[in-house]
């Protein structure tokens, strides 16, 4: 399966300003497809009904994925009523130097898995 989810859900929590909300990230291996916006949109109803804070916003999504198009994007989204938004990503064999030092190194993460 090209677009099977790398790492199905990720939830934030975002508190700068006024923003106060859940972010929820999805992680696509392949193309963005229509479907894509649709189960961030369950996932969004999910979180804003069982677990957002009453005093918290309304959640957002992001679906990271390798490949879209913006025109895919733009009508899949544009009928529903939660934010989300859909981007790209690249990945490398190199950690960049900006972030050496931050994020633990390959022996590291292999030592946390165990």
């Amino acid at each position: 399966m090209n677009n099977c989810p790398i790492f199905l859900i990720y939830i934030s929590p975002f508190f700068r300003g006024e923003v106060k909300c859940l972010v929820a990230f999805e992680l696509k291996k392949g193309k963005f497809k229509p479907a894509d916006a649709g189960q961030l949109n369950f996932y969004l109803n999910v979180l804003d009904d069982k677990v957002k804070l009453q005093q918290e916003n309304s959640s957002i999504g992001i679906v990271l994925c390798k490949e879209k198009n913006n025109t895919v994007v733009e009508f899949a989204i544009k009928s529903f009523d939660k934010a989300m938004g859909v981007a790209t990503y690249k990945t490398s064999k190199q950690t960049p130097m900006q972030m050496k030092g931050i994020f633990p190194d390959t022996d590291e993460l292999v030592k946390l898995l165990e």
